[in-house]
Formats: C-alpha cells, structure tokens, sequence
C-alpha cells in the first residue's frame, strides 16, 4: 500500500526565521549580530522541541543566511523560503530596525514578529512601527511581546512568549498543510444536508485546498474489476474477523440477514476501505497491476462519502470504511489517521481537517443529537443528575461511523484519552476494539446492511466541538465549544440509548458554561448550535482554533474560550477592541478570504 498519510513528511512546511537587526553599521549593526542571530536559534530549537508533523517527526526551521537589515537581504531571505518550501514566517528582533524594509511581504503565508521586551535596545518601539506597517499593506501579523522585561544577556524564552510563538506555528502550520491538497468529495449530497454541497469556492478562496469529485459508483467498478490489492484484502480481512467483533442484530427477525449475507456485507465493507483510501491518497500497487490512473489518487487530505440515499438503498453502508479510516490503527498497525467525513459533510469534514492538523489527534464526527435537562432526565429515568451532568447534557451520537479512538481506551497520565497515533501502543489499540461492537447497520434505515461501530466514550475527557457553516452574505462561520465528555449511571445510560439507536457510538457532552449567551446554560448551547453536526476533537483546544480561523480569515459568532487566551493579528485591535467577537467579523470582512485572488 501507499507509505503516504496526510501529506509526506518530505513535503511538510517548514518554519521560517528571518532574524532582523538595525542595519546601520560601524558600531550598530556589528554589536547585535550574535544576539539577534541567537534569538533565531532559540526561537527555531523552541519549534522544532515542542511541535511535531503528522508523521511525528519534528517541526523543521529555516534560518535566514544572513540577519536582516534592509530590502535587499529581505528579499535574499524570501528567495530561500521559497527554496526551502517554507509556508510559515517568524520575524525576531530584540532592537529598533526599518519596519517597512524589512519586513516580510509574501502574500498568504501567516506572519508573525517576536520583538524582545529589553530597555537596552527598543524592540518594542520595532514591533510596533512593523506591526503598523503590516496593518497599512493589508497584510496581517501577530504581534509577539514579552509582559515582562529582560535583560540583555537573558536568552530564555518567557512562558508567555513560548506559548505564542506555539501558537503561531500551530495554526500557520495548518494552514501551510493544507494549500494545494484536495478534498474528495465521493458522491454528492446526502439527504438534503447542506454541508455535503460541497462549496468549491469555499475551499478554494478560504482553504487553498481544490475540490475534486467521483462518483460512489466508483467504489463498485473498484470492488467488481479487482482495482485494488488482493494480498492487502485477505490481511484485512483476516485482522477485521479477529479484532472486529460483531454485535447485537436489533433489526426485526423478519428482515435480518442471514449468515451468508453479513459475511458478503463484511468482505465488501472492507474493500470499500481498500478503495477509498487508494482514491484518496493513491496506491502504487495498483499500477503494478495494470491501473496507473487509478495508483495516483486525488491528493486528499480530507474526504467526505454520501453513502445516503443511492448507495445505502442497495449497498452495504459506508460506517466500517469511515470509522476505521478515521480511527488510529487498522490491519497495517498504528498509523495516523485519515480525515473521512460522514454524509459527505464536507463543512464538518473541514472541522475535523483543522483540528487533526493542530493536534495530530484522530477526531469524532457526531450528530448533535439531543439536549438531555435535568427534568427530562428524571423524568424517563427516575434518577436526577448530579455532579457535572447535573445542569443537563447533550447527547453526542452518530450513525455507526464515528472513529474507535472515541472510546478513550488510551491513557494519558492515567486518564481516558485520543492520542497522536506514535504515542498509541498496541495494547490501547487493542482496547479500543475489544470496546467496540459492529452490530449490522439498522435495515429500516440502510436496506443494503452493512456495519456501525457502536462504543460508548468514557468519561473526564477534554474535548472541543467545532462547526462551521456558510452564511450567505457573511461567508464560513466558526462555532466553538468546549466541555467534557462524561459517564452516565449504567442503568440510565441504558434508558436513554433505549430511546435512540443504541448500535450507534455515543458521547455524553457536558459543555462549559459562562452564564452568559450561547453559554449561558447547556440548553443555550444546543439551541444555538449552527447545524446538525459537530466536529470534536479531544484537548480544549479553542485558542488554537480561534488563531487558526482569524488566518483563514474565518470568524468566530460562538465560543466559550476565554478572552485572555484569544490570539489574533495584532490589526484585529483596529477593528475596535471593546468587543473581540463583533472586531474578528468585521476584519475577516475587511481583509476577504486568504486566496481570495
């Protein structure tokens, strides 16, 4: 099979550091070199520690040859990025220099500029005059500033610093990630779900990603001329009949299929996740065997599948493709996962891509089912709720495609939790499959059968729940929602799946509330929420997310992150700072999207 994951690890964006100095020479210049270079470097050894690549390997930087005083080594630099295939911009100065002559002015690449807090030389008075110059070109940048002073020869980097620098990256990282891959679209819409019409000029003007599309019957030429490995199909399903354990038939006994049925369903479902891999990323295998079309793919970092209604009338539904897909491991090992939205909801699908981009982590695709209060529980269960669940919760439940990693069968410290896929160890994949049952796909809903994963999330982890939906007249809209996910008493969990489908994989959403609008209780929350899907995403990652969409000029109407965590273009303040929410509207308006030209 194809070595590739999302991307390859000898195409990942670089970081780039342009050390900046005061270019005046025979004294000035001469005296800063060591410490403005020095910035660099830490700056550079800070990335490469803390951040890592999808395929876990470290972050890389490029330095500039030469520190930077004027136009000419400006452009010296620029051309090396180029060279270097450097997608993010990091500018580092503890001293006054030329703001407009040195300053990086490639269009689209995220900017930042760190000026050291120090009274000896006035980095800051640079930051400020370069900052003002990216604001009057129209090109923003983060502003990155120490809250206290250091002395000259301190070459630590405060805490504050170090968590913006990171921040910075994290976000400029995805959105260097991103530009020039495909979302593939197989199929169409599902059901009338406006996320799934996929917006190819969202994707093209906000994102950088091309949109490409084939057909579902695609997968069925696939199954029926043999266009995939044989050899990989046996060890599949070898590994799927040993670690994929069948559950509960809830469907009526009239209508379950018999032996002979489920097991056609089970060897089709997994050449189905042969086949949407290889059209996703490509597999030379494939031209070994006559079909070297085929053996490109379509270069996806992100893909969606209709599956409803023209597939699942008459084929084995597109849960088991989708849920091992999106999950950490398979029959080829630990590997990171791939980003496949149910329903083809490409809008969801785009939450899933920014998140897994800034956390390596396997993410959730869920309906936004239901806001469970505290009286309607009672009410059906007889039990109130107590604790954190006792304001109410929502109910998290997809339709049997949700990623195995969900279950929170890994540990960090201990405690449940989603993992970066080196991080996984055999015995938490295993956990998550022996926590997950594939009962056959509910016939009422999916006449051609097939198999949902259906796992209940433990409790106590972090998560973030994203959406983003088009406004006509605005553009992409971000929602973001940060909580927990939580355990319920078996017997009322048991009540409460009762009155659902309860082959599907359930999280239980405890949101965090502030008392006030869409946070002003758990109800506020479900009510305001912008479409029947959310994206979650384990980690309170909401800061990362709010500087990521504030580069991709996408604003945020809904978040529970706290303000003093909020990162975005030092320009955003212009746009008036009384109110962060109505000021990112407005500038993502004023400055349209990334790739807008």
């Amino acid at each position: 099979m194809s070595s590739q994951t999302i991307g390859q690890s000898d195409n990942f964006p670089r970081i780039g550091i342009r050390p900046v100095i005061d270019g005046r020479c025979n004294g000035v210049r001469e005296s800063l070199e060591d410490q403005v270079m020095g910035m660099a470097r830490r700056a550079a050894e800070l990335i490469s520690a803390e951040l890592k690549y999808p395929d876990g390997t470290p972050v890389q930087c490029v330095i500039a040859d030469t520190t930077i005083g004027g136009c000419v080594e400006a452009a010296a630099c620029a051309e090396k990025f180029a060279r270097d295939n450097v997608g993010v911009s990091l500018s580092v100065t503890p001293c006054w220099c030329y703001g407009s002559e040195t300053m990086d002015i490639t269009p689209a690449i995220p900017k930042a500029v760190w000026g050291f807090n120090g009274t000896e030389r006035p980095g800051a008075v640079y930051l400020a005059a370069v900052l003002a110059a990216h604001a009057q070109q129209g090109l923003p940048a983060f502003g990155i500033y120490g809250r206290d002073v250091q002395d000259r020869d301190d070459t630590s980097i405060p805490a504050d610093v170090r968590e913006k620098i990171i921040r910075f990256v994290k976000g400029g990282l995805a959105v260097a990630m991103m530009r020039g891959k495909s979302y593939l679209s197989i199929g169409s819409s599902s059901m009338g779900i406006a996320g799934s019409f996929v917006d190819s000029n969202f994707f093209r003007s906000t994102l950088g990603i091309r949109t490409e599309n084939m057909d579902m019957c695609e997968i069925d030429r696939r199954v029926e001329k043999g266009i995939y490995d044989a050899q990989e199909f046996e060890r599949a399903l070898k590994w799927t009949r040993k670690y994929c354990k069948e559950g509960k038939d809830a469907n009526k006994k009239s209508i379950q299929h018999n032996r002979a049925q489920k097991d056609a369903n089970w060897e089709y479902v997994v050449k189905m996740t042969i086949i949407m891999r290889d059209m996703m990323i490509g597999n030379p295998r494939l031209s070994e065997l006559g079909y070297p079309e085929e053996a490109l793919g379509r270069c996806a970092i992100a893909a969606g599948f209709q599956g409803q209604r023209q597939w699942t009338d008459y084929k084995p539904n597109g849960d088991f493709s989708e849920a091992i897909l999106c999950s950490s491991f398979d029959w080829n090992g630990i590997r990171a996962p791939y980003i496949v939205a149910t329903e083809n909801d490409s809008l969801n699908g785009v939450c899933m891509l920014l998140m897994y981009l800034l956390t390596n982590r396997a993410q959730i695709f869920a309906d936004v089912r239901t806001y469970w209060s505290p009286d309607a529980v009672k009410r059906v269960t007889g039990k109130k709720p107590t604790g954190i669940n006792k304001n109410g919760f929502i109910h998290l439940l997809n339709s049997g495609a949700a990623t195995l990693d969900a279950c929170g069968k890994q540990r960090v410290k201990g405690k449940p939790a989603m993992k970066p896929y080196w991080e996984i160890t055999e015995r938490e994949a295993g956990a998550c499959l022996n926590a997950t049952r594939w009962c056959p796909a509910n016939l009422e809903y999916f006449r051609g059968g097939g198999f949902s994963s259906s796992l209940l999330s433990e409790g106590g982890m972090p998560l973030t729940m994203t959406r983003i939906s088009i406004v006509k007249g605005v553009g992409p809209v971000l929602q973001i929602a940060e909580g927990w996910s939580t355990k319920l008493p078996a017997d009322v969990n048991k009540i409460l799946m009762q009155r659902t489908d309860s082959t599907w994989p359930c999280t239980w959403f405890v949101p965090r509330v502030t008392g006030k609008g869409a946070f002003r209780d758990v109800y506020s929350v479900m009510a305001n929420w912008s479409a029947n899907h959310g994206a979650i995403s384990y980690g309170h990652i909401g800061a990362d997310v709010t500087t990521l969409a504030s580069m991709l000029r996408i604003p945020v109407a809904m978040s529970n992150v706290d303000e003093n965590d909020i990162f975005r273009p030092h320009s955003w303040s212009l746009f008036g700072s009384a109110s962060p929410e109505s000021a990112d509207f407005r500038a993502c308006a004023a400055y349209g999207p990334l790739y807008r030209n």
